[in-house]
């Protein structure tokens, strides 16, 4: 498994499992690094970002469809969660 959480080429179920192993490690050992630290707080961001990740890709002009999602973007979606306001 991968150290680093943001390292990960998520593309599968064990690999999204390994990522949100990875997203734990790094809550413990670098909270200071995460806005949203508290479930609720994690969970209110996971939802908004939901709906906003398709901005972030257009924006950002990479080509992916957030409503046909897959295990990249659950991945990113969580990426997100860590640090939307």
């Amino acid at each position: 498994m991968k150290e680093k959480a943001f390292d990960f080429n998520v593309n599968d179920r064990q690999s999204f499992a390994d990522f949100i192993t990875a997203l734990h490690k790094d809550l413990r050992e670098n909270p200071e690094g995460w806005k949203n630290k508290t479930l609720p707080d994690f969970l209110e961001a996971l939802s908004s970002y939901t709906e906003d990740i398709q901005g972030y890709y257009d924006n950002m002009k990479i080509h992916k469809d957030a409503d046909k999602p897959n295990w990249e973007i659950f991945a990113d979606i969580f990426k997100g969660a860590i640090i939307y306001e």
